[in-house]
């Protein structure tokens, strides 16, 4: 897979997810689940590396999709 980008990252409540699983429906169940929770960008496709037990698949998920970047105190009001 692709190494990670700093702007993947750029703000709190941004992360990158890697799920590890033995087969495509349990990797895609797992993203299912965290899309209920949080905005994502969803993976199409799992990777299968040649010797290893499991397929990945990497999404990036937003924890506070609202915020549009703005950081205020934490409170949610955009205000600090």
């Amino acid at each position: 897979m692709r190494s990670i980008s700093e702007a993947h990252v750029a703000r709190p409540g941004l992360a990158v997810v890697e799920v590890a699983a033995l087969d495509d429906a349990t990797a895609f169940a797992i993203q299912e689940l965290l899309a209920a929770q949080c905005a994502i960008a969803a993976a199409e496709r799992t990777v299968h590396e040649p010797g290893e037990p499991c397929v990945r698949l990497r999404l990036f998920l937003d924890l506070h999709p609202d915020d549009q970047g703005d950081h205020g105190d934490g409170d949610g009001d955009g205000e600090p």
